[in-house]
C-alpha cells in the first residue's frame, strides 16, 4: 500500500497507550497499527507549510522566506519572554499574535528522561506533553498570557533544564520522579510577577506505545538519507522508532513530501 503526503506532526489521542495518527491528505492513518510491520519512508519533494511552494524547508516546516515573514514562525514562539501582544505591539501580525498570546498558558514540569520546565497554551494540554514524550507532567502555574509564562520559564531554567535529550528519552527505561518535591524546591525561584498564578495540581501520567531496548538510538534525516526502511517498533513524542535503533522525528520533517509504503 502506497501513500503520498506532506508530513505534518502526528495527531494524538490520550489513551493508554497514546493513539497516534498521521495526516494523509484529508484522512488520518493510525500509526499504532503499523507497529511490528515493515514501512518505507521516501523523500520526494517539499511543500512549505506557509506558501505551499516546493522550496527547501528551512525550519519548522517553512521555507526560508516564510520562516522570517510568517506570523506562525515569530520569535515569540521559541522565546515567549519576547511576546509583546499584551502591550499592543506587533511582531509580524498583531491580530494573530493576540489570538495566540493573549490566552491562558501553563508553566509545567515534566519527565522526559530527566526533569525539565516548559510552557504551553492551556488548551494544548495534554497534547504538548505527549508531543514532548513526557511520561509524567505537573502544571505549576497558570498565567493569562504567553509573556508571563516566558518570564516564569526564564527564571526557572536558571535552575532546571528546559530541553529534552531525545537519546535519553528514547533509549532509557522510564523512571518515576517526584515532580511535586522538585516543584517545592523550585518555588523560591518563581518571580514575584507571577507568584499569584501558582496552581495546585496533580501529576499526570502518560503511557506510550513504546518499549525502550536500553540501546543507543540514532537519528535519521531525510535530507541526508532520502529513503528509510525498517520495522516500526514503537512511537514516543513525535518519534518513530525502528528495530535497528534508528529514530525518525516526524515534527522536524514537517513540509517534506514523502511516499509512505506499507509492506
Amino acid at each position: 500500500m502506497l501513500f503520498h503526503t506532506v508530513l505534518k506532526k502526528m495527531e494524538t489521542e490520550d489513551f493508554s497507550p497514546i493513539n497516534y495518527f498521521l495526516p494523509i491528505e484529508s484522512d488520518l492513518l493510525q500509526v499504532n497499527q503499523l507497529i511490528g510491520k515493515s514501512i518505507q519512508i521516501k523523500h520526494v519533494g517539499y511543500q512549505c507549510l506557509g506558501c505551499g511552494d516546493d522550496h527547501g524547508i528551512f525550519r519548522q516546516g517553512f521555507c526560508k522566506k516564510c520562516f522570517f515573514e510568517s506570523p506562525m514562525a515569530g520569535t515569540w514562539i521559541m522565546k515567549p519572554e519576547e511576546s509583546k501582544a499584551h502591550l499592543g505591539i506587533a511582531d509580524r501580525d498583531l491580530e494573530f499574535e493576540k489570538q495566540m498570546q493573549l490566552q491562558p498558558h501553563i508553566v509545567y514540569l515534566s519527565n522526559t528522561g530527566a526533569i525539565k520546565v516548559g510552557i504551553t497554551r492551556k488548551k494544548q494540554l495534554p497534547t504538548r506533553w505527549i508531543d514532548q514524550g513526557a511520561h509524567q507532567a505537573l502544571a505549576i502555574l497558570e498565567v493569562p498570557n504567553r509573556y508571563l509564562a516566558g518570564v516564569a520559564e526564564v527564571a526557572l531554567k536558571e535552575h532546571i533544564s528546559d530541553k529534552t535529550n531525545f537519546r535519553v528519552m528514547l533509549s532509557k527505561p522510564e523512571s518515576t520522579l517526584d515532580l511535586k518535591q522538585h516543584w517545592n524546591s523550585l518555588k523560591a525561584y518563581v518571580p514575584s510577577e507571577v507568584s499569584d498564578f501558582i496552581v495546585d495540581s496533580e501529576v499526570v501520567y502518560l503511557n506510550f506505545p513504546f518499549d525502550p531496548k536500553g540501546k543507543e538510538v540514532q537519528s535519521t534525516n531525510l535530507t541526508k538519507e532520502p529513503k528509510l526502511n525498517g520495522i516500526l517498533t514503537g512511537i514516543k513524542g513525535q518519534y518513530l522508532l525502528f528495530e535497528d535503533g534508528r529514530v525518525f522525528n516526524v515534527r522536524s520533517h514537517e513540509g517534506f513530501q514523502i511516499e509512505l509504503r506499507l509492506n
